[in-house]
């Protein structure tokens, strides 16, 4: 649950399911019931034309959030078109028939909302959040936007400059978007996944007129659309304004899917990258599977004992104890196809590199060789439970959620079956999983080798942007 879209723990929660994650002194009973709730609440609506809504209502404030999940994001892509979701991304502000290039922002801010979009590799999201009075205009300008988009030469110049600008920002001339890029690259062989989100420069800067057109043709009608609505309204009242402004829309074919098999890997692949840098940095990859797989949970648990926060085992080892780590972590990167389990670290002024790789492959053999605590396993699990209830507390957090269990795993109450598998993880499943997957013939290690200068070591920077 760690891509840029997954539900993050958020400030609030209770007492209950805080203190165990402080002190580690026992186990939180499986605390399901909020998210059943949500899930048992939420009802869905299906248009004519394919347009699938999922609807919960929250009277508690004035507020609500609309989204709408399309089904495309980077691996259905092709080599030339790389980048072409997160140019739609961009595009759908660029104005429609009816309302000029960044006029729908204008409007939901006019009344008080907030609106913005991302891209991730499996799926393109725009999102309102507004004054619940307001939900037939967000609902209007979404349809307006989705069904007459404005694509001509003109606004295709333009967002080709600004997206190819992102690009030198946030990878080419970012240490940490770069790094993540080429461990990308290096670790798929196969599968759709191994081209950036944003895309490659040489295809950025040649997209054409008639390939913006036929991917909107393809990727954009409302049977390849998931609209979900959180907040404050009545479901009647949503599904009249659906019919009205969404109704109309005509369905389209369905997408091509790509095949995202990946290769197997029979031994370790070896990366240096020489950039300006203040200090030598790794990054590790190991192979694992799409999200829906039963492993994933106890891969969770796993990933959070190893390197979630200052008391995973590698921070503790890496930077408190040996004193050789500025910073250690990583994450459980999961898609619909082929996933990753990832490792980042960089050094203190003096170390070598070749000490805190030593130091986390011996940690990394240890989960693979030996049982993790018990106080580990109830601590993992507690801090996953948080992240998940602690996700319901907003409108935004709520539909996010909806969408992404929807999208990700073609069900939106699998949410709930995470939640329950997660639970029931054992100290041995933890312990298989890491001898499964955390081969050393199955990984992919960058190094990042500093040269003169010095450029931006933030970790937070691999995280992907929004419109």
């Amino acid at each position: 649950m760690n891509r840029f879209v997954k539900v993050v723990a958020t400030v609030g929660l209770a007492v209950g399911i805080l203190l165990p994650l402080l002190t580690g002194a026992k186990e939180v009973p499986a605390t399901t019931d909020p998210i059943k709730a949500m899930l048992n609440s939420v009802e869905t609506y299906q248009l004519s034309n394919g347009l699938k809504v999922l609807m919960l209502q929250d009277h508690s404030a004035p507020v609500v959030t609309v989204q709408f999940w399309v089904k495309t994001g980077s691996r259905n892509e092709a080599p030339g078109i790389t980048g072409i979701s997160h140019l739609f991304e961009h595009m759908m502000f660029r104005g429609s028939v009816k309302y000029g290039p960044e006029e729908h922002a204008r409007l939901v801010k006019r009344y008080g909302g907030e609106c913005n979009a991302f891209t991730t590799e499996d799926e393109t999201v725009f999102f309102e959040t507004i004054a619940s009075d307001q939900l037939e205009l967000v609902l209007h300008l979404e349809a307006e936007r989705f069904a007459n988009l404005k694509l001509d030469s003109t606004v295709l110049e333009e967002e080709r400059k600004v997206v190819s600008e992102e690009r030198r920002e946030r990878t080419d001339n970012n240490l940490f978007g770069n790094a993540r890029e080429q461990l990308i690259i290096n670790f798929y062989k196969s599968s759709t996944y191994a081209w950036p989100v944003i895309g490659w420069m040489h295809d950025i800067m040649h997209y054409t007129v008639p390939q913006i057109q036929e991917y909107h043709r393809l990727h954009y009608p409302p049977n390849n659309v998931v609209g979900i609505i959180v907040g404050d309204f009545e479901s009647a009242d949503a599904k009249k304004l659906l019919d009205k402004y969404w109704g109309q829309i005509p369905s389209g074919p369905t997408p091509p899917q790509p095949d995202m098999f990946e290769i197997p890997q029979h031994g370790e692949r070896r990366v240096l990258l020489k950039r300006q840098a203040e200090l030598p940095m790794l990054f590790a990859a190991y192979h694992i599977p799409p999200e829906t797989d039963p492993d994933i949970p106890a891969l969770e648990v796993l990933s959070k004992v190893l390197s979630h926060g200052q008391s995973s085992r590698l921070y503790q080892r890496l930077v408190y104890k040996e004193q050789a780590a500025r910073f250690a972590g990583g994450s459980v990167d999961d898609h619909i196809g082929p996933s990753i389990f990832m490792f980042y670290l960089g050094m203190k002024q003096g170390k070598p590199i070749e000490d805190g790789e030593k130091s986390l492959w011996e940690e990394v053999e240890r989960l693979r060789n030996e049982s993790i605590t018990e106080n580990e396993l109830i601590k993992a699990k507690n801090q996953n439970e948080a992240e998940m209830i602690g996700g319901l507390s907003k409108t935004f957090e709520r539909a996010q959620t909806l969408g992404e269990y929807e999208i990700g795993y073609g069900d939106y109450k699998k949410f709930g079956e995470e939640a329950d598998a997660v639970s029931k993880v054992t100290a041995a499943d933890v312990q298989r999983v890491a001898k499964k997957y955390l081969d050393p013939d199955q990984r992919t290690v960058l190094i990042v080798v500093p040269t003169q200068e010095t450029e931006n070591a933030d970790p937070a920077t691999m995280q992907k942007g929004s419109h």
